[in-house]
């Protein structure tokens, strides 16, 4: 019960990046290679939090600017 219950919280938590690591890891290895640094990055620096908000201003902002470009 316990291993059903750190599961779903693991799910629940983490869901996000596992949609990013399936489809990175199906497409290309290097994506992985670069979400685990991020995420040892974000972990590991004594400005975890900043770095992680910073990166997720600049992703918002990239996918906004390709949104206006068309190319989705």
């Amino acid at each position: 019960m316990l291993g059903l219950r750190h599961g779903a919280y693991c799910v629940g938590c983490c869901w996000a990046l596992m949609a990013l690591l399936f489809v990175g890891g199906v497409m290309n290895v290097l994506w992985i290679t670069l979400l685990a640094i991020f995420v040892l990055l974000e972990n590991v620096l004594p400005f975890g939090r900043k770095f992680a908000a910073l990166a997720g201003i600049v992703l918002v902002a990239a996918g906004a600017w390709l949104l206006s470009m068309g190319m989705f």
